[in-house]
């Protein structure tokens, strides 16, 4: 919610609202869509104001994306938790909450692989690095528990295919993935567990 001008809060909660707002707006029209200006008049503060709690924008920038990559991968991994034990029932829910996410009319693709695309600086690709490690140390927990030969090597097969389906989801819409990379990734799973043990009715439904 706008922040209305004159109104007094705490540095805390203007500095929330300003990254809920920011968050919005980067996420839909892009690192460069976006102006200073409009940023502060969407949230009703004053440039003052922005510069003083984020220095400059790509100080926001940089916030903006540290605070969605620890929404998101939070979000998934208490998708997996949610799961139970079994770890081809953890990768389903991976794979579903991922394509819950597609069919979102706000969907706009990753927004760590968005941002590094659009903005070649050092700070921005560090942060996107850190954001797939996320992904990558969940996904490689994963095939650890199911017992893979090489859990490391089928981690990022799978980071592979959540990176694939995204892109390919933000393209070509949401059906055009809908359960491909899901079937996709447990078929890796089974085979890279001794004699398919990973395998479940649950993970392998239509």
């Amino acid at each position: 919610m706008p922040v209305t001008k004159g109104s007094t809060l705490d540095p805390a909660r203007t500095r929330a609202t300003i990254l809920e707002a920011a968050t919005l707006l980067l996420y839909e029209r892009g690192l460069d869509g976006v102006g200073v200006a409009e940023l502060c008049s969407s949230v009703g503060v004053s440039k003052e104001t922005l510069y003083r709690h984020f220095g400059t924008k790509d100080g926001l920038v940089r916030e903006v994306l540290e605070a969605r990559s620890e929404r998101v991968s939070r979000w998934l991994a208490d998708a997996v938790s949610a799961a139970g034990d079994d770890p081809a029932a953890q990768l389903t829910a991976v794979f579903d909450a991922l394509q819950q996410w597609y069919y979102d009319p706000v969907f706009r693709g990753c927004a760590m692989v968005n941002a590094a695309a659009q903005h070649h600086v050092a700070a921005v690709r560090s942060i996107t690095g850190r954001h797939l490690d996320r992904y990558l140390e969940l996904l490689t927990g994963i095939a650890t528990r199911a017992g893979a030969t090489d859990p490391d090597v089928l981690g990022r097969q799978l980071l592979m295919l959540v990176e694939g389906a995204t892109i390919v989801a933000e393209h070509h819409g949401a059906a055009s993935t809908d359960g491909h990379a899901r079937r996709a990734a447990l078929t890796l799973l089974a085979a890279a567990t001794p004699n398919g043990s990973a395998r479940s009715h649950r993970g392998n439904r239509a």
